[in-house]
């Protein structure tokens, strides 16, 4: 008994340990939003501003386009969540149903295509993009975003469509439906809690990715909401923090609010998808 209670107190241990090291810097971030300029150079900074202030936050968004940056990182990855869940529902449906060795490899190949670094694809996906016209354009880099989370999107959603019992598809098939009308009415109610919480990781993958948006838009009309945020660091490596902390906090509340509304949902679909994987 005093064993299960010690491993279980080091259970709680560890989780809070984990927990205040995932929101110490959060909570570090928006103390340092609402700094002014001379507690940010304080050699005693506090956790709580002693003056706090909007003075960064108007500061961020004269120095910086931040409400065009937003828009043109909202836009790319609204769209390349929504684009990789349509693609990828279908396919997952048919590589949770098939069993043979085709099924079986794709799935694999799935897995591994994860594990490919950003560097290896960059030169022939800028080949590809040129060869297309996309090069500094925001379908183009919607493209990348698709091409990129549709892997990860299709592995959630096939554990999804394992959970979905097979009895619920014979019954509509004995009924005349056919496949095409099953996913569409039988299975895909099934999966919204799953299509949910794999849109909303493309969406954060894709709002928070830096390195495709960087090489492949030039134009300041089109840059992200990440590579706007990278000009707030002079050409010295010193970075004006007050402004930057403004704006990374303004850049963090939509992933927030978004968690916030669908939490459940998406604990729902996780768990779901869990079961069968």
């Amino acid at each position: 008994m005093r064993t299960r209670r010690a491993a279980r107190a080091g259970q709680y241990v560890a989780l809070l340990a984990y927990l205040a090291f995932l929101v110490f810097p959060f909570l570090w971030l928006v103390s340092t939003a609402f700094k002014p300029p001379r507690e940010l150079g304080s050699l005693h900074p506090t956790w709580i501003p002693q003056d706090p202030t909007l003075a960064n936050f108007r500061q961020a968004f004269a120095e910086q386009p931040l409400l065009r940056a937003g828009r043109n990182s909202l836009l790319a990855a609204v769209g390349a969540a929504l684009i990789a869940v349509a693609v990828a529902t279908p396919m997952a449906y048919v590589l949770a149903r098939r069993r043979g060795l085709l099924a079986r490899a794709a799935t694999g190949w799935v897995v591994v295509s994860q594990a490919f670094p950003f560097v290896l694809i960059i030169i022939p996906l800028f080949l590809l993009l040129k060869d297309l016209h996309q090069i500094d354009s925001l379908p183009g880099l919607t493209l990348v975003y698709v091409v990129w989370a549709l892997p990860f999107a299709l592995w959630m959603l096939v554990g999804y469509v394992r959970a979905v019992p097979v009895e619920l598809e014979e019954a509509a098939a004995v009924d005349g439906a056919g496949r095409a009308r099953i996913l569409r009415s039988v299975v895909a109610p099934l999966l919204v809690p799953g299509m949910v919480a794999t849109g909303l990781f493309a969406f954060v993958s894709a709002w928070n990715e830096f390195f495709f948006a960087l090489v492949l838009l030039k134009s300041p009309d089109h840059q992200t909401l990440p590579v706007v945020l990278t000009h707030f660091i002079g050409a010295e490596g010193v970075a004006d923090l007050g402004p930057l902390a403004a704006a990374a906090f303004l850049a963090t509340l939509p992933s927030l609010v978004i968690f916030a509304i669908i939490q459940r949902r998406i604990t729902g679909g996780v768990l779901a998808g869990a079961v069968k994987h």
